[in-house]
């Protein structure tokens, strides 16, 4: 083979090398994070590739000279061992070159014949193992380097996450909200800061023991179910009853998060818990706070129909002797009259009278009672036509007098007919008696402007009025706040008008001024 053909062995020997190393899943693929400027990158390289030209050159230098020295079969080894240094140190690109300048520079300085590229058969057989041994070595050079870029890319990796998580502990570790997890096998495997100050044991304590034996955990449901679900669901929450460090018992809101492996196995339990043993004491009080209202409820419920029962059989008990009364004290009246002085008669008048009022009471306290026995049958009313129907009903005790009457536009609400006519009966027939000693009556009844849907209604006069310190006393039954000389009444009518607006669910009140006229108002919700 002559020198052009062993020109052409070297430069197919080199681009088998380039094409083996340089492609390929074993030539190295971590790329740099960031590419170098072109002007700093290409500079690097002929640095790179200068040092690969003078390794070559070093290496045959030193094998020249022990060549010199008669110092012979050092010149493979040399070589080899240049290459080695500069696939480990300057890589692929630079590797390449030193292989096919050494395997130049060893077939011309140290291959017969000496001093050409020519290849006999003989040390064609040799030449081929140092351009394989070579080529051998640049391979491993270069998976080792891959190896070796991987692993320091997975150490910094490694390093990273460290760091975040590290990150994420201490964040946890300032929040005093209790957090810690769990493996599997309920082992802890984390304990944070607001565990120690719920719990009482320190992280070096907790880690490493199993909640359920450590907590003395209570569960609301077998423990079987409970996991189960969270398998399903991945989370879980309820409510748990634990033990603390110095033997204590608190209840806490718990919530589990399942954390799962690549493959969807579950791996490990993150719980927060928060303490609600304040809150749960707190119910428990407001409980039994509702029971021991709802059982003196009962009580005055009972207690109340009870009273309404005996008001109703008092009441009615003494209409007979009362009837009985009046019917001989008027034929007495009748027969003996001429035989009684005037003294006597005014005795017997007084008797008459009293029984009268005594009579009007009883029947007024029926009606009351009556009041709170009866069903509520709700239809649609007008107030318009109640209203007109009212005044026609006391015209007798209107007729003669000079009463200026101002009716506004009154709506249709849903309620009992007769109480709500029951209950404007005695408030009009209360504006029509105190205004009596007025020369000019007046008397208003409007409706004010709808508010969270209920109807208002006011009854406004220019009466005696009363002094509004005795507010309170004003629907309370028998409850007067004008002598019966005055006027007359059983004190029972404006109590039998609060509890018909009660039993519509509304309310009703009064202002006043003395000797200035009182305005009543009745507010009911409405249901149409």
């Amino acid at each position: 083979m002559d020198a052009n053909g062993k020109a052409g062995v070297a430069t197919t020997v080199g681009a088998a090398i380039r094409r083996f190393v340089g492609g390929g899943a074993l030539a190295p693929q971590a790329a740099p994070p960031q590419p170098l400027p072109p002007l700093k990158a290409a500079r690097i390289a002929i640095e790179r590739y200068g040092v690969a030209f003078a390794a070559v050159a070093v290496a045959l230098g030193a094998s020249l000279l022990l060549h010199r020295y008669r110092i012979e079969r050092l010149e493979f080894p040399i070589f080899l061992f240049e290459i080695t240094l500069v696939v480990w140190y300057l890589g692929l690109g630079p590797a390449i070159l030193a292989v096919v300048l050494s395997s130049l520079a060893f077939n011309y300085f140290f291959t017969e014949p000496l001093y050409t590229f020519y290849v006999n058969g003989i040390d064609l057989a040799y030449y081929i193992v140092f351009v394989l041994f070579a080529l051998l070595l640049t391979w491993f050079s270069a998976v080792r380097r891959r190896f070796e870029r991987e692993l320091l890319q997975s150490r910094d990796e490694l390093q990273k996450e460290v760091a975040v998580r590290t990150q994420q502990a201490s964040l946890l570790d300032l929040t005093h909200d209790t957090i810690f997890v769990r493996d599997m096998n309920d082992v802890i495997t984390y304990w944070n800061r607001g565990a120690q100050e719920l719990f009482g044991w320190t992280a070096e304590e907790a880690v490493g023991k199993r909640s359920p034996q450590l907590l003395h955990t209570k569960f609301p449901i077998p423990v079987e179910d409970l996991r189960a679900e969270l398998v399903r669901a991945s989370r879980w929450e309820g409510e748990l009853e634990r033990t603390k460090a110095d033997g204590s018992r608190v209840v806490v809101a718990s919530r589990w998060s399942l954390r799962r492996d690549g493959l969807g196995r579950p791996l490990a339990i993150l719980e927060t818990n928060n303490d609600v043993s304040d809150r749960k004491r707190r119910e428990e009080e407001i409980r039994n706070l509702n029971q021991e209202l709802g059982k003196r409820s009962g009580e005055l419920e009972a207690s109340n129909k009870e009273l309404e029962a005996f008001a109703y059989s008092i009441s009615h008990d003494l209409r007979a002797p009362l009837r009985h009364m009046v019917g001989y004290t008027e034929l007495l009246q009748k027969h003996a009259s001429s035989a009684l002085d005037e003294k006597s008669r005014r005795f017997m008048a007084t008797i008459l009278d009293s029984t009268k009022r005594m009579g009007n009471l009883i029947d007024d306290l029926l009606s009351f009672s009556r009041i709170a026995r009866t069903e509520t049958r709700e239809t649609t009313v007008s107030l318009q036509q109640l209203v007109k129907e009212v005044r026609d009903e006391i015209q007798p005790e209107t007729s003669g007098r000079d009463i200026a009457w101002r009716v506004g536009e009154l709506p249709e609400l849903r309620g009992d007919r007769a109480m709500l006519r029951l209950a404007l009966v005695n408030l009009i027939s209360n504006a029509v008696k105190f205004t009596r000693k007025r020369p000019h009556a007046e008397i208003e009844i409007g409706c004010l402007e709808k508010q969270n849907g209920g109807v208002t209604v006011f009854i406004k006069d220019n009466g005696v009025g009363f002094d509004m310190k005795y507010v309170n006393k004003l629907f309370g039954v028998f409850q007067r706040l004008h002598r019966a000389e005055a006027f007359e009444g059983t004190g029972i009518g404006l109590a039998t008008v609060q509890r018909i607006i009660h039993r519509h669910g509304g309310k009703v009140w009064a202002e006043a001024l003395v000797d200035a006229g009182a305005t009543f108002f009745i507010e009911v919700p409405n249901r149409r």
